[in-house]
């Protein structure tokens, strides 16, 4: 199976992703954003996308982010889903592929920024593969925007700053806003690229924004393994 990955930052890594990729075999190809890389031409030959995160938004935005170009991205995107190969999409990613659907992305109610839990909907409980996650999944979150939804969308998990933490926008294409990819080095990037004192401060007068101490000290492991499980789920 041929992977390709949308990297929107160096910060940004696709952590537990590609190494189920990698650790599956699976050939993987990548179109670094932040190096101003062209999309592949085509989606032909691409079996599964996945659209990681960044700090921009769907909408265009190229005076701060010039390598940034949401609508070449979109355009990408609605190619993949007319031709129904597996696609993911994760925080930026995820609000990104409700577009393609053709809803409007939003801000969600909480910034949140940290680790906590989500909870799967009755939707998601009976999902074929989300509800290998259980139905509560301590995961990562670092956002304040989420996915629009479409008249067909299904929300899978919620979290309490957040209603739309997973969404289904078909059989194979799903909205990822928590990030269950974080690993030590995920998160640490993370860190560096927000500031450590703004991330302390913001701790003190977010409900849901944590302090880089209580996000460093937690085990990623439990997390990846859900994520594998469902990567697993959705292409077997």
């Amino acid at each position: 199976m041929k992977v390709h990955f949308v990297l929107h930052e160096t910060f940004e890594v696709p952590g537990a992703y590609l190494k189920w990729a990698l650790e599956r075999g699976h050939h993987i190809t990548t179109t670094k954003v932040y190096e101003k890389e062209p999309l592949p031409e085509t989606i032909d030959g691409i079996d599964f996308l996945i659209v990681m995160g960044g700090p921009q938004s769907p909408d265009e935005d190229r005076e701060n982010f010039p390598y940034y170009d949401p609508k070449a991205e979109l355009s990408f995107m609605k190619e993949a889903i007319a031709a129904d190969i597996y696609i993911v999409g994760v925080c930026l990613g995820a609000q990104l592929l409700s577009v393609a659907y053709g809803a409007k992305y939003e801000h969600s109610p909480e910034r949140e920024i940290g680790i906590f839990p989500i909870t799967l909907t009755e939707a998601g409980l009976k999902d074929e593969h989300v509800k290998i996650l259980g139905p509560t999944l301590i995961t990562g979150h670092w956002h304040g925007d989420m996915p629009g939804l479409t008249e067909n969308a299904v929300v899978l998990a919620t979290s309490q700053g957040c209603p739309r933490q997973i969404i289904r926008f078909s059989p194979k294409h799903y909205a990822f806003q928590a990030h269950l990819e974080f690993d030590p080095e995920a998160v640490e990037l993370l860190i560096a690229a927000d500031g450590e004192e703004v991330l302390e401060d913001q701790s003190q007068k977010l409900t849901f924004v944590q302090n880089p101490e209580v996000i460093r000290a937690y085990d990623y492991q439990e997390m990846n393994t859900k994520l594998y499980a469902f990567l697993d789920s959705l292409v077997n």
